[in-house]
């Protein structure tokens, strides 16, 4: 039987081994016969299956993005989320942040220490330290200044505010003030209305305003534009005039002295007010014993006289019938 050649063995097709036995079994073979181990094959340049997909893999931008930017902020939140899992990381970390809050809060720069407050009157400057109650000192950061206005604007005689903090530490409230125009009667009592018919106080007493006109009836304080344009037209009248009675909040009557009235119609009263002024101008209308003034049919006006007036009147027509009215 002729020996086996480890060479030929080598470079022989295996059949039931790998190539990795076959080489090994032929270096022994080799090493028996004392001979030394040929030159190794030259390795194979190709890259293995994982090295190839691997390659292709990295150069996709998706996944390279993915590595270099997604990576590292999830694995640094993942160490945040564990670290805030615990209750005492949590309260420390609130507390911490509470301190540091409460320190730049409470920095003298950020106090308020003062309120002005310029366009109100004494009166309504006091309302508004009540309606606001603020004490001082205190943080700017602390102040609610949409609150504080809202207060502030919720009063009667506020028309507009302002509201900011100013240096020097000083809460500045600006006002502008509503201004009265009438006194209105009504079953709730005296108030004071501006031209727009908003409320601006109550009064206790006509004589505390005697230089604002009056207007009464149910309904007045949705007219005011109305009744000042006819206080404005009845100005020769102003000596006598009492005051304006919104009737049916449809119309107006106005009141003189001596009880007289001026009923006005519902529509255009300007005119017909200026056929009464006319005709006083004229005649002495309102001078004479009349007690109303009926004008709600302006082409058609109606007298009422007085009780006098009408007893005299009886009296004139009896003595001129031969007849004596008792």
């Amino acid at each position: 039987m002729r020996p086996v050649d480890p060479i030929e063995f080598a470079k022989a097709p295996t059949v039931g081994g790998s190539a990795r036995v076959s080489e090994a079994v032929a270096r022994a073979i080799r090493a028996r016969r004392g001979e030394s181990d040929p030159a190794p094959r030259p390795r194979d340049p190709a890259p293995s299956r994982a090295a190839y997909r691997m390659n292709r893999l990295w150069l996709t931008p998706s996944f390279r993005f993915c590595l270099r930017r997604l990576a590292p902020v999830a694995a640094i939140v993942a160490c945040i989320g564990l670290w805030f899992a615990q209750p005492e990381n949590r309260e420390a970390f609130t507390g911490y942040v509470l301190a540091i809050k409460n320190e730049v809060q409470n920095r003298p720069e950020f106090m308020v220490k003062l309120m002005a407050i310029d366009g109100a009157s004494p009166e309504l400057s006091e309302d508004i330290r009540e309606v606001m109650a603020q004490d001082f000192p205190v943080s700017s950061f602390d102040l609610d200044l949409p609150g504080l206005l809202e207060q502030i604007e919720s009063l009667d005689a506020v028309e507009t505010a302002g509201l900011h903090v100013r240096a020097g530490g000083i809460l500045q409230v600006d006002i502008t003030e509503r201004t009265p125009a009438v006194v209105w009667r009504s079953e709730h009592g005296l108030e004071m209305l501006d031209d727009e018919g908003h409320r601006v106080a109550a009064l206790d007493s006509r004589l505390d305003r005697p230089d604002l006109p009056l207007v009464a009836g149910e309904g007045a304080d949705r007219a005011v534009d109305e009744a000042l344009a006819i206080l404005s037209a009845a100005r020769p009248l102003l000596p006598r005039l009492r005051g304006l009675v919104r009737v049916g909040e449809r119309r107006w009557n106005v009141v003189l002295d001596r009880d007289q009235v001026i009923m006005l119609p519902e529509q255009k009263p300007l005119g017909a007010l200026a056929q009464v002024l006319a005709l006083d101008q004229a005649k002495d209308l309102l001078a004479r014993d009349i007690e109303v003034v009926d004008m709600r049919r302006p082409t058609r006006p109606t007298l009422r006289l007085t009780e006098a007036a009408r007893e005299e009147m009886r009296r004139l027509q009896g003595v001129e019938l031969g007849v004596s009215y008792q």
